[in-house]
């Protein structure tokens, strides 16, 4: 296990092509594991088509290619016991899969007629796009708030740029979408100077530059880039509630900040973040204040960096690199499974996630605070690539942002060993605050939400037995919590036009 966290990252050009290959040889493993870095995401959707590129790799990751039907690939995959699969962000598309090394030539095959020949079948097309307009109608909206809360929030935040709209497009941009639309996108994006190939594992001597040769058979050309966002947090803070029909509200609330993860105040306010809200984690203050302490909901977490699909993964998300970055307050969902009003239960926990930032904030941390921050991550890091797919997928984001030898991963405690107390409050003055932000609320009533932000009204929180009087205490400091909105800034939408 030591010689395979230990791995290397070799970074070649090939050729006389202008990409690199990124290679992570790890001779031991059994697995080989391949990560093809197409340089456009959902930011480079066409107006009106956006879920373009997420609609076009989805036909080629889960369609025919033009040697075999689906069914075919799959029959011929199921021994293997290995897959291959897409993924779509704001800036890139990764196409992945894993296989045993045993398996590979047979493997490899049908993984590059996905890429290189996509079928683009009209019965492919049909079926794939009914999906998505059935997920985008129905699944996003009725499936899971926390998660609709999160991505509402990243579209408040990036309105009027290419980040705005979810990577899965908008019912009525979906709708639109043609089967020419996909064979164009095709034609302007897969392109062999706009894609990367990431080979790891245990793959024998010339297998990267096999795949390197073999893209090679793609066009050249220029793709179409989208111009990096420059969001800026709202005057004072922005709101929209959501109505639905729900005994549970979900929250999350956020503002841009000026920081990627090759920038040096990035590790500080790395241990910052994982004291207020470690995603996952009972450490976090976040956690502590309303899920521990006052038993509201599931748990809360705060983020440097976009983490979808958060309800999914324990580890923080490969392949989601951005020029632009949020800071962000997830609060899962605050139901009436305990004495109280739904909206005091929901103000009071956004409240009191507030309150936790604003002590961050204005008091920063400790030096004992942040050696047990320290101590923590320390160890935990070293989960964050315990597969080659993810170590692999490291590597592919250490291109993105510009990170040499010996990587993100590979560095990360050894730089969090060098942090002071001193930098880490240094980076909560220059990238945190608690004035200006966006704030997203599904909840039923919304009407009646509206009201009570702007009345101010204290949001009241009743427990079914007895409690500290220092608890009771804080909770009236945190009820009457301003939140600092005006009515015009506050917009009620109904769940059935969300992302519409």
């Amino acid at each position: 296990m030591k010689m395979l966290l230990l791995a290397f990252v070799a970074i070649v050009s090939v050729g006389a092509a202008d990409n690199n290959i990124i290679a992570l040889p790890e001779p031991n493993s059994p697995f080989v594991a391949f990560n093809i870095w197409i340089k456009s995401g959902s930011a480079a959707d066409p107006k009106g088509k956006e879920g373009l590129a997420s609609l076009t790799a989805s036909l080629m990751s889960g369609g025919a290619t033009k040697q075999d039907t689906l069914e075919t690939i799959l029959e011929k995959m199921y021994p293997m016991a290995a897959g291959y699969s897409a993924s779509v962000d704001k800036e890139m598309t990764n196409f992945t899969g894993r296989v045993h090394r045993d398996n590979l030539d047979a493997f490899y095959g049908l993984f590059k007629n996905a890429l290189l020949a996509p079928a683009f079948s009209d019965a492919d097309f049909n079926r794939l796009k009914a999906q998505r307009l059935n997920f985008l109608e129905r699944g996003r909206r009725y499936s899971r708030d926390e998660e609709l809360s999160k991505d509402l929030l990243f579209s408040m935040a990036y309105e009027g740029t290419p980040y705005q709209h979810p990577s899965d497009g908008y019912v009525e941009s979906v709708r639109s979408i043609t089967l020419d639309d996909v064979r164009a996108f095709y034609r302007d994006h897969y392109l062999r100077n706009n894609i990367v190939v990431g080979v790891g594992g245990g793959y024998p001597q010339g297998l990267a530059e096999r795949v390197r040769k073999d893209i090679e058979a793609l066009p050249e050309g220029t793709a179409r880039a989208a111009a990096a966002p420059a969001p800026k947090p709202p005057p004072g803070v922005k709101v929209l509630i959501v109505e639905k029909p729900t005994d549970a509200s979900a929250i999350s609330f956020g503002y841009p900040i000026a920081l990627l993860r090759s920038h040096a105040d990035f590790v500080p306010l790395l241990i910052a973040n994982s004291y207020l809200g470690e995603h996952r984690n009972s450490v976090g203050r976040l956690y502590q204040a309303i899920r521990e302490t006052r038993g509201m909901n599931y748990g809360n977490y705060s983020y440097i960096e976009a983490f979808p699909a958060g309800y999914a993964t324990q580890q923080p998300r490969v392949n989601v690199p951005r020029r632009s970055q949020l800071f962000e307050i997830w609060i899962r969902p605050i139901s009436l499974t305990a004495p109280g009003n739904l909206h005091d239960r929901t103000l009071f926990a956004t409240r009191a996630a507030m309150f936790e930032q604003q002590k961050l904030v204005e008091k920063g941390m400790t030096p004992q605070e942040v050696a047990t921050s320290k101590e923590f991550l320390r160890n935990y890091v070293g989960t964050w690539g315990a597969t080659i797919s993810r170590r692999l997928g490291y590597a592919i984001d250490d291109a993105f942002y510009g990170i040499g030898k010996p990587g993100f991963l590979q560095s990360l405690k050894a730089a969090i060993d060098k942090v002071t107390p001193d930098q880490v409050n240094a980076a909560i003055k220059k990238h945190l605050q608690d004035d200006n932000m966006h704030l997203v609320i599904i909840t039923a009533d919304a009407a009646g939400m509206k009201q009570r932000l702007v009345s101010g009204a204290p949001a009241s929180i009743t427990y079914a037995g007895e409690r500290p009087a220092a608890l009771l205490a804080e909770d009236k400091t945190i009820s009457a919590l301003p939140i600092k909105v005006k009515e015009a800034d506050i917009t009620i939408l109904p769940i059935d036009r969300v992302f519409q």
